[in-house]
């Protein structure tokens, strides 16, 4: 790994070194947390968890070959070289700080927001990599320890990271984006996540515009022009953001989009500054629903920013994939199952509910509690029920003490029925669930949905 000797490593996580003093220029082949992992002259940062603790098995990673280990505890006798530090957790981010620095050909998307990150990233790498090598962060590594883990994954002919950061509270944007230091910073939107701790979307808006601060010189701010909160940002690092929407206010925005059901949605976008020099587009995504307009535009207008060609930009986004758990539609032979179960807010539920009612057949919400959400969960709760009266929706199944005030906003204008526990709609789960329906999974990742998805798998 590019820069990272056993010398510049104990500088940058302020820790004292025990090793020979012919290991200090020696650099490491990879950075792991996970004793499994190790490879040959790797680097294992040994972490106490809430399970186990990495300490315990310092030992067998240097029986892989490892060729130093970061630890919080002096070690007597050890079978290799280490370094003593007063926090493992710090070191990880220190290390991760110290290689992106390192990688001075690197450029970096980093996306955040309170929904769509997830696909709003694979929309962006899907069109990036038509061009370039490009990472991305796997699964939900956005926080403060999987960021630094995406960080270690890239290598010397990486040409771009786009990199996903997920936060919950103040500062904590301010402490990735110093390790991914943007050049382009995409921000989807401001919702309502995380206000037990956020407040309100000011206070959403402030903690999400921490990443601005580590934009690099000359970077970008791509925004959705559409929210109300992120259309009051004016300039980043001396530079007016880019905005895009399907207001034609926006610097790049679309129309004439038309709904192709669950097979997606096609529509034209505008004023680009593409390679090849075409500004307007058609363009077909192949993953339902409209949000993924936006995920388009935003994904395009970062594709602008590295010279990509229209044909590029078409090519990205007729090749997106779904993802497991991320509106995700699975065909089984006799449901039609949208699997969205790895996590739900407001906003996220109703944009399902709206990717639900494009089915031709007919339209199940199994939907549960909602987390985070502070003082108005109940209220933002009964919200969605609110919405999903005026949809075309026939059976709506809650299950939870949130989701009960789902319920109960529908007022009795949808067939519905609550169950307080997964295991009470198992009970009914096969009079309530027809062959040939179409069924959205959702509910925030704490409900543990992806269990009701592998049985309705095997419906």
């Amino acid at each position: 790994m590019k820069g990272m000797t056993v010398k510049e490593m104990a500088k940058a996580v302020n820790g004292v070194v025990y090793a020979p003093e012919s290991f200090e220029d020696r650099e490491v082949s990879s950075i792991t947390i996970d004793s499994r992992k190790v490879e040959e002259d790797g680097l294992f940062i040994a972490i106490k968890g809430e399970r186990s603790d990495g300490h315990d098995y310092i030992d067998s990673c240097f029986d892989k070959g490892a060729l130093c280990v970061i630890s919080e505890k002096e070690l007597n006798n050890p079978k290799g070289a280490y370094i003593k530090v007063e926090s493992s957790l710090q070191a990880l981010k220190d290390l991760a700080t110290l290689y992106r620095g390192n990688l001075t050909n690197l450029k970096v998307v980093g996306i955040t927001g309170s929904v769509g990150k997830t696909s709003t990233k694979e929309t962006i790498y899907s069109v990036l990599s038509t061009k370039y090598n490009t990472l991305k962060t796997l699964g939900n590594f956005n926080n403060e320890i999987g960021l630094p883990l995406t960080v270690f994954r890239i290598e010397d002919d990486t040409e771009i990271a786009v990199l996903e950061m997920g936060i919950s509270d103040f500062n904590e944007m301010t402490r990735l984006a110093k390790i991914a230091r943007p050049d382009i910073a995409v921000i989807t939107n401001i919702g309502y996540c995380h206000l037990e701790n956020l407040g309100d979307r000011d206070g959403v808006l402030k903690a999400k515009t921490e990443v601005f601060d580590y934009v690099k010189e000359g970077g970008k701010a791509i925004l959705n022009g559409d929210d109300d909160k992120l259309a009051t940002v004016k300039e980043v690092k001396g530079s007016k953001p880019i905005f895009f929407g399907e207001s034609k206010t926006n610097d790049i925005y679309a129309d004439e989009i038309e709904s192709l059901g669950l097979d997606g949605t096609r529509f034209k976008m505008h004023n680009l500054k593409t390679a090849d020099g075409v500004g307007e587009i058609v363009v077909t995504c192949p993953v339902p629903g409209s949000h993924m307009v936006l995920n388009c535009l935003a994904a395009a207008a970062v594709a602008c920013e590295f010279n990509l060609s229209s044909t590029e930009i078409i090519e990205g986004i007729s090749n997106l994939k779904t993802i497991a758990g991320r509106n995700n539609i699975i065909k089984t032979g006799k449901l039609t199952v949208i699997d969205d179960c790895y996590n739900a807010n407001p906003v996220s539920m109703k944009a399902s509910i709206d990717v639900l009612a494009m089915a031709n057949t007919r339209k199940v919400a199994l939907l549960g509690d909602m987390f985070e959400l502070g003082t108005e969960e109940k209220e933002l709760h009964r919200g969605v029920g609110e919405y999903i009266k005026d949809k075309d929706i026939d059976l709506v199944l809650t299950i939870g003490d949130l989701a009960k005030n789902i319920y109960e906003g529908l007022e009795g204008a949808k067939e519905a029925y609550h169950f307080n526990t997964k295991d009470e709609f198992r009970g009914q789960m096969t009079n309530l669930i027809n062959e040939n329906d179409s069924i959205l999974v959702k509910a925030s990742h704490g409900m543990h949905f992806e269990e009701l998805m592998e049985e309705l798998k095997n419906f």
